[in-house]
């Protein structure tokens, strides 16, 4: 015969119990729970406070889960594309300013066949070149 624990039966407290501590969690980790979208935001907000997703989130993601989406992360997307400074934009822009140093950033980026803020970033932030004027 076997014995029935009665612990076994009980229910579940409310108070959601996370094996991470509560500085390292993510977000991808605060998304995936399994309950009503606002018990779900109730529980984390006791869970994380402040650093909790908001309620319009958590609706957004139990949806997407309804729909199928299985993973946490989020996907890339699509947008402006990141300025690409390379090492060997940067030397040629130097070799550019050091044979005239009286280039300007535009005839730089039309010579290089690159945009005129590639062209200022590189000449002004990575080569730390600054105008020097002087009074005769």
């Amino acid at each position: 015969m076997a014995v029935r624990c009665r612990n076994a039966t009980r229910r579940r407290s409310s108070s959601v119990k996370v094996a991470a501590p509560l500085a390292t969690c993510t977000e991808e980790e605060q998304r995936y729970v399994g309950l009503k979208p606002i018990e779900i935001h109730r529980r984390m907000k006791v869970q994380y406070g402040d650093a909790c997703l908001s309620v319009q989130q958590v609706y957004e993601w139990t949806g997407k889960f309804m729909n199928g989406i299985s993973s946490v992360t989020d996907c890339p997307r699509p947008g402006q594309a990141h300025t690409v400074v390379t090492p060997e934009g940067i030397a040629a822009v130097e070799d550019i300013v050091k044979e005239n140093r009286r280039v300007t950033v535009n005839e730089i980026a039309a010579h290089l066949d690159m945009s005129h803020g590639s062209a200022h970033r590189i000449v002004r932030d990575v080569l730390q070149f600054r105008k020097v004027f002087s009074k005769l």
